[in-house]
């Protein structure tokens, strides 16, 4: 059961520059992604991309594209082609990758010059695309179920029309030209879905950039202030966003993905924030209050069991993560701790992060994923009240890591490996979260959640229940 506590929350620490990637870990994507390709029986891959969509891409060869879209071509035999527009010419990824870059004008914005690329057609027939060549097309998104009557699943393509119409013209028929998104982004054997040692680096560097910038905000947070001034206080330190930042206070909270305004916080609101930069984010949402008394009389009581069973079920979650458990036992898990009377989950209890904020999720009722090392994930749990509208949220990422891969994060990112250490040792003996030695936790609010925006000390912890004065643990 939970229970306020006061605990103040440590300086974990932060890397002073985000780790790179080096060249050699993207070439042996791509020769995973051949690789895969030849599992699969697809001679060709065309990979798209666009400023919002450029998470596939960007794993591939460490551009994403800015402005415009992109599109790289793979085949099996190691020739590989990445088209750009106009102002991605002086954006492009490591010429050790040895990838045939293209100027394809279409790509650029509407008005720029459009008169020296050759058409999209030429380009792709001149790559091998022809009659009898199997196709796989990686946008975003794969479908599980039948999207258009008639049609097999793979079939179902979510790259831009003129794109699947050509190709389908090239190779003759619909059924060569399948959508192979699955490859990187399905929760069994997906590419994406487990982690190198360096790339964990950079999670745990953008984790912590966007836990600071919530923790900052938190600690300006007064009644007053404007959603659209305490905005300033999510720096990405250069990441880019992942997703719009969010803030919202009051009746506003509702929704939840709504940017900032000009909206004031009121005492006794309710609040939400999220910020996310590529590869971490960070949610906290409750109450603008110092406590129970700040709030009205409907959610004095209503709130005290909505947001300790909420923490109860983030407790769940933690608790039952470890390199091999099946995504269902998560769910289980985390379902058996929920009071149903008190609220519903808007999604899955979790997912998947990657450089994108949702990949997939292997938390569902008949999720037969098996958690692995590598895996970065999210606690992504969000409570729709079923009593007056209140909000409650503590949504962190962490990394699974067997003891090969944590003998290497220890080795290599001896620092970093401190500050996970540090954060394993207050989620146990301060917050009294039991965690598997596997799991990581990469951002500086750990499982951290004070109902009270106004009083950052008073957070929850597992023991007893809600009592009428918060308790201090004892001197050490």
């Amino acid at each position: 059961m939970s229970t306020l506590t006061h605990v103040p929350l440590p300086a974990f620490g932060q890397a002073e520059e985000c780790p790179p990637l080096p060249a050699a870990l993207y070439a042996g994507r791509l020769a995973a992604a051949r690789a895969r390709m030849a599992e699969d029986g697809l001679d060709a891959l065309v990979v798209y991309g666009d400023r919002e969509h450029f998470a596939n891409l960007a794993y591939l060869t460490g551009f994403d594209p800015r402005f415009e879209e992109a599109l790289l071509l793979l085949d099996r035999d190691g020739a590989g082609k990445l088209l750009v527009g106009n102002e991605c010419m002086g954006y492009l990824p490591d010429a050790a990758l040895g990838l045939d870059v293209e100027l394809f004008q279409e790509f650029s914005l509407l008005g720029q010059p459009r008169a020296q690329s050759r058409p999209l057609r030429n380009i792709l027939s001149s790559f091998g695309i022809r009659r009898g060549v199997q196709v796989g097309c990686v946008g975003w998104k794969y479908f599980d179920s039948g999207l258009i009557a008639g049609w097999e699943e793979e079939e179902a393509l979510d790259v831009p029309a003129y794109l699947a119409d050509l190709l389908r013209g090239l190779c003759g028929v619909r059924k060569p030209v399948v959508n192979a998104t699955a490859l990187f982004m399905n929760p069994y054997d997906g590419l994406r879905v487990v982690n190198e040692p360096e790339q964990i680096a950079q999670f745990e560097y953008a984790a912590t950039v966007t836990s600071a910038g919530v923790l900052d905000l938190l600690r300006h947070l007064a009644p007053g202030a404007r959603e659209q001034n305490l905005e300033r206080f999510l720096d990405s330190r250069g990441l880019p966003l992942s997703c719009h930042r969010m803030i919202g206070f009051g009746d506003k909270a509702r929704r939840g993905l709504a940017s900032a305004s000009a909206r004031r916080a009121v005492l006794g609101d309710v609040f939400t924030v999220a910020f996310g930069v590529t590869g971490g984010l960070t949610c906290r949402a409750g109450c603008i209050a110092r406590g129970l008394q700040d709030l009205s009389c409907e959610l004095r009581n209503f709130y005290p069991r909505f947001a300790a069973n909420y923490f109860d079920v983030v407790c769940a979650w933690y608790g039952s993560l470890r390199v091999g458990a099946a995504g269902c036992g998560v769910f289980t898990a985390v379902e058996s701790r929920r009071d149903a009377s008190l609220y519903d989950f808007a999604v899955n209890p979790g997912h998947f992060i990657h450089l994108d904020e949702w990949v997939h999720s292997p938390f569902c009722a008949d999720g037969r994923t098996p958690l692995r090392s590598g895996m970065a994930l999210q606690a992504d749990i969000i409570p729709v009240s079923r009593g007056p509208f209140c909000y409650a949220n503590a949504e962190d990422g962490v990394v699974l890591a067997d003891a090969a891969l944590r003998a290497v994060l220890a080795r290599q990112f001896p620092e970093m490996w401190e500050r996970i250490r540090r954060r394993r040792a207050f989620v146990a003996d301060a917050l009294g979260i039991r965690l598997d030695e596997s799991v990581l936790p990469l951002g500086n609010l750990p499982a951290w959640l004070p109902p009270f925006a106004l009083d950052l000390e008073k957070v929850f912890t597992q023991a007893g229940s809600w009592p009428h004065r918060c308790r201090r643990p004892p001197p050490n």
